[in-house]
């Protein structure tokens, strides 16, 4: 039977420290969220955002923009973020419109706020072993196993899905941390093969309980990263829960399991980034 790893109780002992820290603090670190458009899910995202600010005393502040806007628009009004001495960290709440180029607004944040760690400077900085600031999610999911005290050292890490955002970026830290690491995506050929070698499985492909126990090893470690609605609306992940859960060693559940901490790196760059911690 699995030890149920849960993420929303690690993600409490990061923002309680970030709570503390900021506690003494005369002036409050502040976050601009620049949302564009009413889609549901981002509606709620952002809201939570906002609590988890809230909480631990980081100003959240969103930048809300009609479906219609332009990208100019949207630029100008990241380049005077930018330029605000108040704003320590400016993240853009995705997916964007049909329209935007999402490359190139995400680029016009400034490096040392860009939170999300989604500019092309900050992805390379990861690339090449030396970090400014990291995505979230992938940060969370590298802190969720060293909170679990699994050795990653040594290991067959199996991360399924290449996006830039989640997949290939957790697959360089993976291989930071001396796993070997298979990135699998939807071209993989043989993907049951893959998985089952697993030692450490993370899936990121947004498809509802798509993994099940025939695609995994006895006693693997399975971080679930996808999250989605399955035909009864009810949230779940891209591992099918009941299924592989005699078989496998830890899982992370969906909801309160990678999402949690997600948000609590976002408040960790953001106060890193307010601090000024962050290496030339």
């Amino acid at each position: 039977m699995a030890q149920i790893i849960k993420g929303d109780e690690i993600a409490k002992t990061i923002t309680d420290k970030i709570k503390d820290e900021i506690s003494n603090l005369d002036v409050k670190p502040k976050l601009a969220v620049v949302l564009v458009g009413e889609d549901f899910a981002s509606e709620a995202y952002v809201r939570g955002k906002v609590k988890a600010g809230k909480r631990v005393g980081i100003e959240v502040d969103i930048v809300r923009f009609e479906q219609e806007v332009s990208e100019e628009k949207v630029i100008d009004v990241i380049k005077q973020l930018n330029s605000d001495e108040k704003v320590d960290g400016i993240i853009v709440q995705l997916p964007l419109p049909e329209h935007f180029d999402v490359a190139k607004i995400v680029n016009e944040i400034s490096v040392e706020k860009d939170v999300d760690g989604f500019t092309y400077y900050n992805a390379g900085r990861l690339f090449r072993g030396n970090p400014l600031l990291s995505p979230c999610t992938p940060q969370g999911a590298m802190y969720m196993l060293e909170a679990m005290n699994v050795e990653i050292s040594g290991k067959h890490a199996v991360v399924v899905g290449r996006s830039n955002l989640v997949g290939q970026p957790l697959a360089r830290m993976l291989t930071a941390a001396d796993a070997t690491v298979t990135l699998c995506h939807s071209k993989t050929k043989n993907l049951k093969n893959i998985t089952s070698q697993a030692d450490i499985l993370i899936v990121a492909i947004g498809q509802s309980r798509y993994i099940t126990a025939d695609y995994v090893k006895e006693g693997a470690i399975i971080l679930d990263v996808g999250i989605s609605r399955d035909e009864h609306n009810k949230l779940s992940g891209d591992v099918d829960f009941d299924n592989v859960f005699d078989k496998v060693s830890m899982i992370s559940p969906v909801p309160k399991g990678v999402g949690p901490l997600t948000v609590a790196m976002l408040l960790h760059n953001t106060l890193k980034a307010y601090k000024g911690e962050l290496c030339g």
